[in-house]
């Protein structure tokens, strides 16, 4: 045999060889081209508070955040997340030791991952799952174990049994999402006790990507797993200001933690980024000190694209499965006739004028998620009737 060289061996990292271009990025590119209305990537199509975005005016101006902010984040910003974080949810913090700003939920993920997993390490993660935990895990080195949330009786569900079987000696760490994307799944107190029950008995880790945690309907709750008994010691909490101020572009996330884990999130945060999004913090720090009406009315206006988007495509035969979080739809399209979720979403801009995401690329198993089909509601109201009408052509 050959050895392999450096002219022969793949340019890629072998750990990503599995990663491509990300779905998000190949369905947007056939929207720009076919000119077709994008419900794929979650990002809305207004800005949010005018005077959030003034606030990151007046700090450019000021020459506040112009040059690198302090690592851990600007304090004002810690401290805004610290206040949000007690009114909310009575969680105290400590601005200086358990609070982290990153780039984004998405660079708030790796650095835990980074910082927490190393090669050999088993990571559990629901599945459908936000297509970054992957990539993460792997670049950790880990082993990526999906729990799968199943279709019951309109939403899906997670299977206990299932979660505490996939537990083995290897297990470091849990990867937690809820609200959840893309199911629209908010798992409700019942589970969450269970799961910090099982993380303190087999003393795991716990990831918890909270960014949709303003964004629940129907009387869902969100409950933060850090709230729950044996869970503030062991549990890396993430949150992330695009959701919830419609300023996606801005990348502005964090973690909040023990001075311990953050000190570890932190090491390998360092060396990502550095830091980011200086004038930006300073505006998001505003942001998180607006009143309790900014939040409920927010949830509102969400509630009634979620309810517009669900009834139109029920109307246009999918399978609807109803979220009670997120900014998303999830459909079955197996009533339409198709059970390829890739070829349907490739298709659908030509036949309908509409982009969608095929829920397979958050599965290990592709073939349990071969039949969904993710829909964006992020949008404004007049797009998506646009869309609805669009889509009765199916």
């Amino acid at each position: 045999m050959t050895p392999m060289t450096s002219r022969t061996r793949p340019l890629l990292n072998r750990r990503l060889a599995e990663f491509g271009t990300t779905i998000f990025a190949e369905m947007s590119a056939l929207a720009v081209s076919t000119g077709a209305i994008n419900l794929g990537q979650g990002f809305p199509d207004t800005d949010g508070p005018g005077q959030v975005r003034e606030a990151a005016v007046r700090a450019l101006r000021d020459g506040r955040g112009n040059q690198y902010p302090p690592g851990p984040g600007v304090p004002e910003l810690r401290s805004a997340i610290v206040e949000h974080q007690k009114r909310r949810y009575g969680i105290g913090l400590d601005a200086d030791r358990e609070v982290l700003v990153t780039a984004g939920a998405t660079e708030a993920i790796a650095a835990s991952l980074l910082a927490l997993v190393e090669p050999g390490d088993e990571v559990i993660a629901f599945e459908p799952y936000y297509d970054s935990y992957a990539a993460s895990i792997a670049l950790a080195g880990g082993t990526r174990v999906p729990v799968t949330l199943r279709p019951h009786e309109g939403s899906f569900r997670l299977d206990l049994d299932e979660l505490r079987a996939a537990v083995t000696p290897r297990t470091r760490l849990l990867l937690i999402n809820t609200p959840h994307n893309p199911t629209g799944t908010v798992l409700t107190r019942a589970e969450l006790t269970a799961i910090a029950e099982l993380a303190v008995e087999r003393d795991l880790l716990v990831v918890t990507d909270e960014v949709y945690e303003h964004l629940t309907y129907d009387g869902a709750e969100h409950i933060p797993l850090a709230t729950l008994p044996g869970m503030r010691e062991r549990t890396v909490t993430i949150g992330s200001a695009g959701k919830t101020f419609s300023f996606t572009g801005w990348k502005v996330g964090w973690v909040t933690s023990s001075p311990e884990l953050v000190t570890a999130v932190r090491s390998a945060k360092q060396f990502l980024t550095y830091v980011s999004a200086g004038p930006f913090q300073y505006a998001v720090a505003e942001a998180l000190a607006l009143p309790d009406s900014y939040f409920s009315d927010f949830r509102a206006d969400m509630t009634a694209k979620r309810d517009l988007l669900a009834a139109g495509l029920a109307d246009a035969g999918f399978g609807v499965f109803r979220p009670q979080g997120t900014y998303f739809v999830t459909t079955d399209i197996r009533p339409l006739g198709f059970d390829d979720g890739f070829a349907f979403c490739r298709a659908l801009p030509e036949r309908c004028g509409v982009v969608a995401i095929p829920n397979a690329v958050f599965y290990d198993d592709r073939e349990a998620g071969a039949p969904f089909v993710r829909f964006a509601f992020c949008k404004r109201e007049a797009v998506l009737a646009d869309a609805v009408g669009r889509l009765k052509g199916l």
